[in-house]
């Protein structure tokens, strides 16, 4: 350190060494390796952007904009290395005819991938299960024919709709998976629904915690539908 320290004078409040044939090399080489440096770093992965097109469980209602699926979901897949961005395109109250009105607008062109999580506002409503099947499929089926890969989440009809009405509707999200060669995520609360610990007091919207099992349990699909884009 001395011996470095001996070697160096001070020239306008600046250290610069000594000898003027190395000082003359080093600003010589200085911008080269200034210009060229930026070229040696790799070059970090593009995110891929995967969209969520849904309803107020994936729009996160009653929770703040951190906590809500689409965020969490991003922080997770980033934690185990994928790099994504998520984009929340869930409006609270839509319908299967909602979200296909808003297709073209909220799933941009640019997409690598669709989630796609809606149906069970038409199942607290009590609409046709063949409607929400044609929405769905004609939701899918437009992506499909976009080139974009998707995932279709399940919905289940509440119980009080009746067996007949339950068993007509929980059969929508099968067939359209089927029909267009889409992978389906059976149930989108799985492990939340009708458990008090993790809903919110109207037993409909997950809680923060609730979120956090939903985004879990819906990651290896997720990954698996990232690696078609």
């Amino acid at each position: 350190m001395s011996e470095h320290i001996h070697n160096l004078h001070i020239f306008n409040g600046a250290a610069r060494p000594r000898h003027k044939k190395t000082w003359f090399l080093w600003a010589m080489l200085l911008p080269l390796f200034l210009l060229y440096a930026p070229l040696a770093a790799p070059a970090s992965e593009p995110a891929q952007r995967l969209v969520i097109l849904g309803d107020s469980l994936t729009a996160g209602y009653g929770l703040t904009e951190t906590e809500a699926f689409p965020a969490r979901l991003e922080a997770y897949l980033r934690q185990l290395g994928h790099a994504v961005k998520v984009e929340g395109a869930g409006v609270s109250g839509d319908t299967t005819a909602g979200g296909l009105a808003r297709l073209d607008w909220s799933v941009g062109e640019d997409a690598d991938a669709v989630i796609v999580e809606l149906g069970g506002n038409d199942a607290l409503r009590g609409l046709s299960p063949a409607l929400t099947q044609e929405n769905l499929g004609r939701i899918v089926g437009q992506l499909r024919a976009r080139g974009v890969p998707v995932l279709l989440a399940g919905m289940w009809a509440p119980p009080n709709m009746g067996r007949d009405y339950a068993d007509a509707f929980n059969a929508v999200y099968p067939r359209v998976a089927e029909e267009y060669d889409v992978p389906l995520y059976p149930f989108f609360l799985d492990g939340v629904a009708a458990d008090p610990r993790f809903n919110q007091a109207d037993m409909i919207h997950p809680n923060a915690a609730g979120v956090e099992i939903i985004v879990e349990r819906i990651a290896p699909y997720v990954i698996a539908l990232l690696e078609l884009g």
